[in-house]
């Protein structure tokens, strides 16, 4: 199984750290939000690792091939020119990722210690075109899904925006972990082009396809978006 590590975002909730370094070079005791993404996929036997660039992404690079890949073979993507946000990057990497496997798909700024055989076992036994990692944490931004556990929409609790894909009687709102996994025929499927987030087309393909959610709730999963959720995620990963 390969796997891109959405890499190329601005970072601006980093600041100052993002106003000379790609967030990916954010340090956790010693080791860079990257590297450890890389050692983890590597503890699931994920070693075929494509990363997108964009904000410094010459820092990326020249830390990568400084560090050999941390022994994984780990190619780039180029998003030099414009960052693509996660639709448009995943777009773009197809011919990098393309092959009659399923993939997976992580950002960056994600730490969990979320087994991901679990989450293929998962996808391997259901009939799905994306398997999504989702919790019960609290945040402002959630799927629904409904009793059959297909995502049927998306919810912000803060500006009370939704948009329902699937009409349902009730809905059961996850947080997504940023994590997935994904048919390879994904990429006919996909209509969105250019610069566009993965949740369009999440939400573009439920209306037909069945997109479910597996819920890890028991597992550690820590967005590391600032500065103060670096202090956070060194209590949980050393």
């Amino acid at each position: 199984m390969k796997a891109m590590i959405f890499a190329a975002g601005l970072g601006t909730r980093f600041k100052p750290f993002t106003e000379k370094h790609p967030k990916a070079l954010a340090v956790v005791n010693h080791k860079s939000l990257l590297q450890r993404n890389i050692e983890y996929l590597q503890q699931h036997n994920i070693t075929e690792i494509v990363v997108n660039v964009h904000h410094f992404g010459d820092q990326i690079i020249e830390a990568i091939e400084k560090n050999k890949g941390w022994g994984s073979n780990v190619v780039i993507s180029d998003e030099k020119d414009e960052v693509l946000e996660t639709g448009g990057g995943l777009v773009k990497a197809q011919h990098l990722l393309k092959s009659n496997d399923p993939f997976l798909t992580i950002n960056v700024d994600i730490l969990s210690n979320l087994n991901i055989q679990h989450l293929i076992n998962f996808y391997n036994n259901h009939n799905t075109l994306i398997a999504l990692a989702v919790t019960d944490r609290l945040t402002s931004r959630y799927f629904l899904f409904n009793q059959q556990n297909q995502l049927s929409g998306w919810r912000n609790t803060k500006t009370s925006e939704e948009k329902i894909v699937l009409l349902q009687n009730h809905y059961i709102q996850k947080a997504y972990s940023g994590i997935a996994i994904f048919n390879p025929s994904i990429f006919s499927l996909i209509r969105q082009q250019g610069k566009f987030s993965l949740t369009e087309t999440y939400l573009d393909l439920a209306k037909t396809q069945a997109i479910l959610g597996y819920d890890h709730s028991s597992d550690i999963i820590l967005d590391v978006g600032n500065i103060e959720a670096i202090k956070i995620a060194e209590k949980h990963f050393q």
